[in-house]
């Protein structure tokens, strides 16, 4: 919680007005301290990233971090794989069957990452509406991993996320990180991609594994070609 609030206007772009209208209705994550409002770094960018808002670049920063390349999202989906009508008649089954999938090196407790997917769903629900949900862990460090990866798995039945918009949740993309600067970046990345009007057709419509990667590369280019 070391964010004030007027270090959560400048990164959302937005005045402080807003973010204290943001509290008052109770739509953002802020804390009490003190007699202050604070906020957590992870916690803004995946609630900015759920209502597709754009942020700066400076909450994608970690401190402390290095400057090591990060991966592109097309890349880590390609790395994390497409999956096609995963079954489960709950998040709990879903997500039990999505930790099997994952590409994870041999060593992972993929018990142990499926109770943490699951534990981070009841702090707060990952389904970001229009039947989309990006589970993650909640401390990308824990796993001790070396690669970024994004696992798109399509379901084979709809099943409740306890999204905010009320629609079950058909597809989900898990986001696996080493670093927190990783984990952030992704979300980030995601939360523009899918504004992108052919990428969203393409998965709607369950495309092909070719087609899926080609829209988020033709996604991934538009958004690098719209930057300053």
């Amino acid at each position: 919680m070391n964010l004030s609030v007027k270090d959560a206007a400048r990164l959302l772009n937005v005045s402080e007005k807003t973010i204290y209208r943001w509290i008052k209705q109770e739509v953002v994550p802020a804390y009490r301290v003190h007699e202050q409002y604070r906020f957590n770094r992870v916690e803004l960018l995946e609630w900015a990233t759920s209502r597709r808002m754009g942020v700066t670049a400076e909450l994608l920063d970690e401190p402390g971090s290095d400057a090591a390349p990060l991966t592109l999202l097309s890349d880590a989906l390609e790395a994390g794989g497409i999956f096609y009508r995963v079954e489960g008649d709950s998040r709990e089954q879903v997500l039990t069957e999505v930790a099997q999938h994952l590409r994870l090196p041999d060593e992972v407790d993929r018990g142990h990452l499926q109770q943490v997917l699951i534990a981070r769903e009841r702090i707060a629900s990952t389904a970001i509406g229009n039947g989309i949900a990006i589970p993650h862990p909640r401390n990308p460090a824990l796993l001790h991993l070396t690669k970024s990866t994004v696992t798109l798995c399509f379901l084979e039945q709809p099943v409740d996320f306890k999204a905010l918009d009320g629609q079950p949740v058909r597809l989900l993309l898990t986001v696996i990180a080493p670093t927190l600067r990783s984990h952030l970046h992704l979300l980030s990345q995601l939360g523009f991609v899918l504004k992108n009007p052919y990428f969203k057709k393409i998965l709607s419509e369950e495309g092909s594994r070719e087609e899926i990667l080609a829209a988020l590369r033709q996604a991934e280019a538009e958004l690098e070609a719209s930057r300053p």
